[in-house]
């Protein structure tokens, strides 16, 4: 099984300048160490809601690290100083609306306010870049989804689409575990 590089962005001004302890790292990590199967290797960022600052770590995220993958948490709502959206938009190559749309109706599930987010999907040359929220239950559910008491899936969590999306742009296969995600992907 190929071993993936994963790109992690925390964008938080006070958790960056340590008022408080930062929660969107961990949860992304310990939610990847229990649905990826692949060997991986985290790329960890914390830092402030500067939109030239996110833009420059995502670039070299991307263009220098190699990372296949990009998950980036804090910053999406309305807020006049979150522009983790706006820096990714920046430096996009296309933008896949889909992942949007899905992290909000997953949200929205679980609290109206969701409407105001605006999260986003995009690829960077051979990498994709997902912006995900701050809370670290909400981290879980988008990329999850919502399932009932049994387990079955009521909304797919974006990590569904998130392998089948990186082998189809050239990155590696990504192995999911079907008890946390059931990702499709093509046939090998």
């Amino acid at each position: 099984m190929t071993a993936i590089k994963i790109g992690l962005v925390s964008v938080s001004d006070r958790a960056s300048q340590g008022i408080y302890e930062d929660k969107g790292l961990p949860a992304l990590k310990n939610w990847l160490n229990k649905a990826v199967l692949n060997e991986k290797q985290y790329i960890e960022h914390l830092i402030p809601d500067e939109q030239d600052l996110i833009e420059k770590t995502l670039i070299d995220l991307v263009d220098n690290q190699d990372c296949p993958l990009v998950l980036t948490t804090g910053g999406t709502g309305p807020y006049i100083r979150d522009v983790t959206p706006d820096a990714t938009l920046a430096i996009a190559d296309k933008v896949m609306p889909g992942f949007g749309e899905q992290m909000r109706q997953v949200s929205l599930y679980f609290v109206p306010t969701a409407i105001l987010s605006r999260q986003v999907g995009v690829i960077r040359k051979k990498s994709l870049i997902l912006n995900l929220p701050g809370r670290p239950n909400a981290i879980r559910e988008t990329l999850e989804g919502v399932k009932d008491q049994d387990g079955k899936v009521l909304i797919h969590g974006v990590f569904a689409a998130v392998p089948m999306c990186i082998d189809v742009i050239g990155g590696p296969r990504i192995e999911t575990d079907e008890k946390v995600v059931k990702a499709f992907l093509p046939k090998k």
